[in-house]
């Protein structure tokens, strides 16, 4: 199907250079190939770029959410699920034809697990990020606990998320070694065969976790793109113009409700830059404004994939130039959204 980005996309859009996508994938699979890598689907949330990642040979997976969970047992890609957040809404995903793996950090998780019928754990570490995880004395006794009422203990996983945005590449390795050592430290009183960790951002830095949790990596997003990773622009919005002011700027009709804003406002390859978004509004200041009218499409990228894919219902996959002309190739729904 051709279309043209001028005129037949629905905006705002949310569209996939698939030739991006696809050298993001290689690259990964280069460094972490099948089990190596568990995709987190929180990071694109579709089924159809599951399955695309399951037939590279990544048919492990973690995700943030139950639905997310569910959504993936039903779509068949339930051969090995990892909820790789603290729950207490687990009886769902007891219930569930599928291999299901949560996280654990406390007695009141592991007991939800237990009356939900969930199967397997992994004990959730802190590492050094100011969110979930417990220490390694209450994760060898939230692990007794676990085998003693019939539950696999499988290993255990820590997020070092706050080391995944450290630029200088030496200071990385360093800190993620130390944030490891203290995984490390836990794996040998818990036991189990896994070891999960990491993220994009330390996906070739992180070298001790047995399976990486990276999702962002295959779409990408402009604060990952600051780092020393090889991994390009995928993921974009495409916006029209809808209103053009002699004062100088250019309003596009992507704003709040489309994009994720928790790592500051979209890029603009331009020429010129972005000044602000509101609710359903972008303005751009151009570097010259005669080259603008009402009707023209702009192509933004995402300061942060995650909440940004959220916010839409469907991805349009591209084979060709996003900012000119280009063949359809795919719809993606986004049918892992909710919660």
């Amino acid at each position: 199907m051709e279309y043209s980005i001028a005129s037949d996309l629905p905006t705002p859009a949310l569209v996939v250079d698939v030739d991006a996508f696809n050298k993001n994938c290689a690259a990964m699979d280069a460094i972490r190939p099948d089990a190596q890598l568990r995709p987190h689907v929180k990071a694109f949330k579709s089924t159809s770029v599951a399955r695309r990642l399951a037939d590279q040979g990544h048919r492990g997976f973690c995700a943030a959410t139950p639905a997310e969970i569910e959504g993936m047992a039903k779509a068949g890609l339930g051969h090995d699920l990892l909820l790789a957040n603290e729950s207490l809404d687990l009886a769902r995903l007891g219930k569930l034809d599928a291999n299901v793996t949560v996280a654990v950090d406390s007695d009141a998780i592991l007991d939800a697990a237990v009356a939900g019928g969930v199967r397997s754990v992994l004990i959730d570490i802190d590492v050094g990020l100011p969110r979930c995880g417990c220490d390694k004395v209450q994760g060898a006794r939230l692990a007794e606990r676990a085998r003693k009422a019939g539950l696999e203990v499988r290993g255990v996983m820590g997020y070092e998320g706050h080391l995944m945005m450290t630029v200088d590449r030496a200071e990385r390795i360093d800190k993620v070694g130390q944030a490891m050592e203290i995984l490390a430290a836990a794996h040998a009183e818990i036991g189990g065969d896994i070891v999960s960790a990491g993220g994009t951002g330390t996906f070739d830095t992180n070298t001790w976790c047995t399976e990486l949790q990276a999702g962002s990596y295959c779409l990408m997003d402009t604060h990952y793109s600051e780092l020393d990773l090889p991994f390009e622009q995928a993921l974009a919005v495409v916006a029209t113009i809808v209103s053009v002011s002699p004062k100088g700027w250019i309003i596009g009709n992507a704003g709040l409700k489309a994009f994720g804003m928790d790592h500051g406002s979209p890029t603009w390859d331009g020429p010129g830059k972005v000044l602000f978004c509101s609710d359903e509004h972008v303005t751009l200041r151009p570097d010259n404004l005669s080259d603008f009218a009402v009707g023209d499409r702009v192509v933004l990228h995402p300061g942060h994939v995650d909440p940004t894919v959220a916010k839409h219902e469907n991805m349009w996959l591209i084979n060709g130039d996003l900012a000119n002309e280009g063949t359809l190739v795919d719809q993606w729904p986004v049918d892992l959204r909710h919660w």
